[in-house]
């Protein structure tokens, strides 16, 4: 019999959002034991409903992938059977289409090192993250390829070209998850009265931080300061697959100053979330999403990019929120030693 590991969760907000999937306001569950980010959080969301539209979501791209490799005598050979399987795309489409009600083939990507062979498949997969059915549809196609390439031998279901649960750059080039960007216009008053700094402040330290001080430390296509606090708190209250905020967490954090307002965005290139798939049954994962307004009967996929938007929304709360603190000597420790330590 499961047990279960008991890690503190609440609900934040509201947090206001506007943009082509998703409009309104909601409350977003976050499971943590670092205690201060539901107060952080919080304060972002409590700017975002003063802000005209609030924060505004777009989904620019979606695609689950797995690689998979297979062996070749030599490069040449592997040449040779990459181009006739790329000639034989739309029949590896169909191949797919047979594994799953959903999952659908949308591209192909190789790299050839060697005798090896690697393909990288990408997939839509409705309201699921999708890697279990990827890798159903991937292990279908590997045993299509090899019965008509008998030139290639099995390599590997994974050959990491996906790339899963890695800090890599493959994902962020051709996209893996939800690509979601999220922005806000923050009238500089507001920024006075909520977040305590300026824009100018703001902007400044995003770009000395955020920017030069993640270049320094050689960052892989990735300048924020924390988007795996919120990134875990979120996919853990949701049933997702928490080793996902290892990619989910290279994005970008921006900041302008706009005519004395202050513009704030956050960019997640591959957030792997989805509403349905394991973890999904949870009695509190239900219940989180029911009231999130997630469980509702919409086309397939749609429930899945609400709920990224919504989580793309809370890392821009939590994002503005801390780099505000930081702009201010002693604010950030102050905040852990009261609420931490109860000091």
């Amino acid at each position: 019999m499961s047990e279960f590991a008991q890690i503190p969760m609440q609900f934040v907000g509201p947090v206001k959002l506007s943009g082509p999937v998703i409009n309104g306001e909601y409350e977003v569950p976050l499971a943590t034991f670092e205690t201060p980010l539901w107060p952080s959080v919080n304060r972002g969301a409590r700017v975002s409903v003063n802000c005209d539209g609030g924060i505004m979501c777009t989904v620019v791209d979606e695609r689950m992938t797995r690689s998979v490799l297979f062996e070749a005598p030599d490069a040449s050979v592997a040449l040779s059977a990459l181009q006739r399987i790329k000639a034989d795309f739309a029949a590896l489409q169909t191949v797919v289409e047979g594994t799953s009600r959903f999952a659908k083939l949308i591209n192909l990507n190789s790299q050839i090192a060697g005798n090896l062979l690697f393909l990288r498949f990408e997939f839509t997969t409705g309201d699921a993250s999708g890697h279990n059915m990827c890798t159903q549809a991937a292990e279908v196609l590997m045993d299509y390829i090899l019965e008509r390439h008998p030139t290639l031998q099995y390599g590997s279901i994974s050959g990491n070209y996906c790339s899963d649960k890695k800090a890599t750059a493959v994902n962020g080039i051709l996209g893996r998850g939800k690509y979601v960007v999220a922005e806000i216009t923050i009238p500089e008053k507001l920024c006075r009265r909520y977040l305590k700094t300026t824009p100018a402040k703001l902007v400044q330290l995003n770009l000395r931080k955020n920017l030069i001080g993640t270049m320094l430390a050689g960052g892989v296509r990735s300048a924020n300061a924390h988007f795996a606090n919120m990134l875990l708190g979120f996919y853990l209250a949701t049933g997702q697959d928490a080793a996902n905020i290892v990619e989910g967490s290279q994005g970008l954090t921006m900041a302008e100053e706009r005519a004395g307002d202050l513009y704030f965005s956050v960019t997640l290139p591959h957030l792997i979330v989805g509403t349905v798939g394991n973890g999904k049954d949870l009695r509190f994962v239900c219940e989180n999403l029911e009231r999130m307004g997630l469980n509702e009967n919409r086309d397939p996929g749609e429930n899945s990019r609400r709920l990224a938007c919504l989580c793309a929304a809370t890392v821009l709360c939590g994002e503005l929120s801390l780099l505000a603190a930081q702009t201010n000597p002693g604010e950030l420790m102050a905040a852990h030693r009261r609420i931490e330590r109860k000091q």
